[in-house]
């Protein structure tokens, strides 16, 4: 089939992978045509460093490689999304089905991206979201990785199923994008959050305590905003919550690993030098939690670090000293 991935980052490059090695047709889009230009001559993305992309993969900068594709997926930067889906458009038919592979949620209208590629499609096509623990710089080296396919149709789970899947990039399908896609973005705060302990020098004690604790409140929103709970203890929701969380190719796990140390928050964005994901999320959450009446002490914690400037310590003092041993027994469970 034609496949065209919009957006040339690491995760999109890493994808375009996948699809040349399951003999698609692929071309990677650049918003940037001299990128695509020294992609195309050196056959690597900086972002993907020592990874030779493959001979039969087209690089472009040209809009024009949409026309007649059967799958297109869309791997902008989260605050990028709505203004990719305008572009996409005007390329797609109701034959074309749209993956969504960016993880977050929108500022100021806090729609999943999902959400926000419909509204500019103006639901042309079925739209699939792709999540799950996966590292660009593993899955460009052909490590054995596991993604979620989750559409409320589930021809067009399977479709993107039977598009990625193969010996070493293993696909499960789900009916729920509400979950899969809240999943993806709340845990880029927690992975914030573990990083801050992380640089003020807790260990692992520390980690599966807001690790655990994280995922049970990230829970009780999914499942308020309409997701089902056993998404967030599967791949999409736990798995990619462990990921985030412990490795060094997080760069919201790096951002906070600063900010532990002791550095501005603008400064440890301005160190990790690409998108903080996290940083977005955190007001999102807020926002969401604020609305739907969901408590949510460590992702709030977070937002106060972020925004408002309150130290870090403060911070963990304050929600290991926040509930009475009688309460606790009431909220041991999720």
């Amino acid at each position: 089939m034609k496949a065209v991935v919009v957006g040339s980052g690491g995760w999109g490059t890493a994808l375009s992978i996948v699809l040349c090695d399951n003999g698609h047709d692929v071309t990677l889009w650049s918003h940037n045509p001299a990128k695509a230009a020294e992609m195309e001559r050196t056959r690597e993305n900086p972002l993907l460093k020592g990874v030779h992309l493959p001979d039969a993969l087209h690089i472009t900068g040209d809009l024009e490689c949409l026309r007649g594709a059967d799958l297109v997926v869309s791997a902008a930067p989260s605050f990028a999304v709505r203004e990719t889906g305008r572009k996409i458009a005007p390329y797609l038919t109701e034959k074309t089905v749209l993956v969504s592979v960016s993880k977050g949620i929108e500022r100021d209208t806090n729609l999943r991206l999902s959400q926000v590629l419909r509204q500019e499609t103006r639901n042309i096509c079925q739209v699939v979201a792709l999540s799950g623990p996966s590292h660009a710089e593993e899955v460009g080296i052909r490590m054995p990785t596991g993604c979620v396919s989750a559409c409320a149709d589930r021809d067009a789970a399977r479709f993107v199923q039977d598009a990625f899947m193969n010996q070493y990039f293993r696909i499960y399908t789900s009916y729920d994008i509400i979950g899969v896609e809240l999943a993806a973005a709340l845990k880029n705060v927690v992975a914030l959050a573990c990083g801050v302990i992380t640089g003020l020098g807790y260990q692992d004690n520390t980690k599966a305590l807001l690790m655990t604790r994280a995922m049970a409140e990230i829970t009780r929103l999914g499942e308020k905003l309409g997701g089902t709970r056993l998404t967030f203890g599967g791949l999409a929701g736990m798995g990619d919550l462990i990921v985030t969380c412990t490795s060094m190719h997080s760069r919201n796990n790096r951002a906070g690993i600063l900010i532990g140390q002791g550095k501005t928050v603008q400064k440890a964005m301005e160190e990790v030098g690409a998108v903080v994901e996290g940083y977005y999320a955190a007001e999102s959450i807020h926002q969401l939690s604020a609305r739907e009446g969901v408590e949510m002490p460590i992702s709030q914690s977070v937002y106060e670090v972020l925004y408002q400037g309150k130290a870090v310590r403060d911070v963990v003092s304050e929600l290991m000293g926040r509930a009475k041993k009688d309460e606790l027994l009431e909220r041991c469970w999720l």
